[in-house]
C-alpha cells in the first residue's frame, strides 16, 4: 500500500508497486508465467510510474524484482517474432533510437540520480540483464543464471548491455558472454565478471536488497544524487577533468551543495549526533 500522502500513477497489473520501508519504491515486474518477459504495456507502465518517481522527492531509493521463478526473461519474443514477421523490424530499429531510457525504460535510463538496486532472484537474461547492468546495487540469489543469450536467437544486446559490460568485465570477458551468449552463476558474475555486488540465499535476496536501501538512506540524499550523477557523467566523459566540470555544473551538484542538508551533516558532525536528513527540493 502506498502511503496516504503519495500517489503513484495509474498502471497495468503487470507491474506492481510497494513502499517496504520509508524512502524506498519497489517495483516488481509482474508476469510470473511470462517468466517476466516485457511487454510494450509493462514498458509503458515502469516509464509513466519512474517519471513519477523521479519527481517524488520523498522517495530515494528504487528497487526492483520480479514475481515468480525469476526476475526477468527479457522481451517477450513471440511478440518480436510477430513485429518480425510483419515486417516491423526497421521501426523497432528506430524505435531503439527513440527510446532513450532503452529496454523496459531501464537499460539506458539516466535521468534519474536516484539509486537503483536490483533484487535478482532465478535469473536475468538478455533485456533482463540489460536492465541489471544499468543498476547501482545487484543483489542475486545463489541459484541465479545471468546471460545475454541474443546471438542464439539472431538478435543482439543492443539496449544497452553490450558496451555497459565491457567497461564493467574489459572486453575478453564482455566477448566470452556476448559472443558465445553462455549463462554464468550468480557467483561468477560477483568474482570474474564484476557486475554483482553481493550473492545471497533465494530467500534473502530481497531482505538483502532493502538493507543495501536502508544503509544508502542513512546519508543525505542531495549527497547520494550527486554522487549517482558524478558516476553517469563519468561514463560519458572521457577524461576525468571533463566528467568533473560536468558534475560541478549539473543541477544535483549545484543543489547539494547549498541544501538544507549540507547544513545539517555538518552541524551534527560538529555536536557529534545523527544527521536528521530532509527530503531534497525538486529539481
Amino acid at each position: 500500500m502506498a502511503p496516504s500522502s503519495l500517489h503513484p500513477p495509474s498502471h497495468s497489473d503487470e507491474i506492481q508497486l510497494s513502499f517496504p520501508q520509508e524512502h524506498v519504491l519497489l517495483l516488481t515486474f509482474n508476469r510470473p508465467k511470462a517468466l517476466n518477459a516485457v511487454t510494450p504495456t509493462m514498458t509503458s507502465d515502469i516509464k509513466r510510474v519512474l517519471d513519477w518517481f523521479d519527481q517524488e522527492p520523498s522517495l530515494w531509493v528504487l528497487v526492483l524484482t520480479g514475481a515468480g521463478r525469476i526476475f526477468c526473461a527479457g522481451a517477450d519474443l513471440v511478440a518480436w517474432n510477430q513485429r518480425q514477421s510483419g515486417g516491423g523490424a526497421d521501426s523497432d530499429q528506430s524505435d531503439i533510437i527513440n527510446e532513450a531510457d532503452g529496454f523496459a525504460s531501464l537499460s539506458r535510463r539516466t535521468a534519474t540520480s536516484k539509486p537503483i538496486i536490483a533484487a535478482v532472484h532465478g535469473g536475468a537474461y538478455g533485456g533482463g540483464m540489460e536492465i541489471i547492468l544499468n543498476c547501482d546495487i545487484v543483489v542475486a540469489s545463489e541459484d541465479a543464471k545471468l546471460a545475454l543469450p541474443e546471438v542464439k536467437r539472431g538478435v543482439t544486446a543492443i539496449q544497452g548491455g553490450m558496451p555497459r559490460l565491457a567497461r564493467i568485465a574489459g572486453h575478453q570477458l564482455a566477448s566470452e558472454l556476448l559472443l558465445t551468449g553462455k549463462a554464468i552463476s550468480a557467483t561468477e558474475a560477483a568474482t570474474r565478471f564484476g557486475f554483482v555486488n553481493q550473492v545471497v540465499p533465494k530467500d534473502k535476496v530481497l531482505s538483502a536488497a532493502l538493507a543495501w536501501a536502508h544503509e544508502i538512506n542513512q546519508n543525505s540524499p542531495d549527497s547520494v544524487q550527486s554522487t549517482k550523477r558524478a558516476l553517469l557523467l563519468a561514463n560519458r566523459h572521457g577524461s576525468v577533468e571533463d566528467a568533473v566540470i560536468a558534475h560541478v555544473g549539473s543541477a544535483e551538484s549545484k543543489r547539494a551543495f547549498t541544501s538544507e542538508n549540507i547544513q545539517e551533516g555538518l552541524r551534527a558532525f560538529v555536536e557529534k549526533r545523527k544527521p536528521a536528513w530532509k527530503n531534497p527540493a525538486k529539481l
